[in-house]
């Protein structure tokens, strides 16, 4: 069951870089959240072009895997968005949109949760992180269903079991305790600030639902895994489709050689 964890007694080192990109986006998450809840549109505008700037400033020092897993997360996670924000209803954003800095956060909150999968301080204590991470968001959702709130959260229990097979039975464990750990955070801090709501009654299986649903952090899994999952096989396209155009090109300035000759 924990076969992709971490070694035990291993030594791992700190990347003071993964440190860096988990506390900028934690601290950049909860300014913008707390300030689009009030904001115009305008200024969303504004934090979009922040957002990106601060993504791409970030990539620069990643390998082309993980920018690759990260255009990957930003694409299937704004589609997402799309669908079950605007189309489904089951979140809706104060000006019913998808704001423009959503998009280069989701790229963001990957980022963060890669870097603090890779760090020292996960690696090193992975177990007794995941021992916390089941705790309290297996507590979070008993006691969603319990009655307490009133609306109840039976979604989020449900989404709960399914990080749990994200989590023990996924290739990438460690990514999966990061995602918690930052999309709890937004999640807690955007409807606490009224940034988004959730619809009180899921719209597919009309499951009640809580604002936010305690197991959240399974929608967030689901586009890491994706990201991770189609990564390389886009890199092996990309690399064989440059492959065939430089050989193309090649023999395209033979026969031009023959004709010459």
């Amino acid at each position: 069951m924990l076969r992709h964890f971490p070694q035990i007694n291993a030594t791992y080192s700190h990347g003071i870089r993964d440190y860096f990109i988990a506390a900028l986006t934690f601290v950049c998450v909860a300014i913008s959240l707390v300030m689009d809840a009030s904001g115009s549109l305008e200024q969303q505008n504004f934090m979009g072009l922040i957002a990106w700037t601060f993504l791409l400033g970030l990539l620069l020092g990643e390998n082309k895997e993980v920018r690759m897993q990260v255009i990957i997360a930003v694409a299937f996670a704004t589609l997402g968005e799309h669908f079950a924000s605007i189309y489904m209803g089951g979140y809706t954003y104060r000006f019913g949109n998808v704001p423009a800095y959503v998009p280069p956060g989701h790229g963001m909150v990957y980022l963060t949760a890669v870097a603090l999968a890779r760090s020292g301080f996960f690696l090193k204590y992975a177990r007794k992180i995941a021992t916390f991470v089941v705790v309290v968001c297996g507590t979070w959702s008993i006691w969603g269903i319990s009655g307490y709130p009133e609306q109840g959260d039976q979604v989020g229990a449900l989404l709960f079991c399914v990080f749990l097979v994200y989590l023990f039975k996924g290739r990438s464990p460690m990514v999966y305790l990061a995602a918690f750990f930052i999309t709890t955070w937004l999640e807690l801090i955007g409807t606490a600030a009224g940034t988004w709501k959730w619809a009180t009654i899921e719209p597919v299986l009309g499951l009640s639902q809580g604002n936010p649903p305690s197991g959240v952090a399974a929608w967030y899994c689901l586009v890491d895994a994706v990201a991770i999952a189609g990564a390389p096989p886009l890199l092996n396209a990309l690399k064989k489709s440059g492959e065939w155009l430089k050989a193309g090109k090649l023999q395209k300035n033979i026969h031009q050689g023959v004709r010459n000759d």
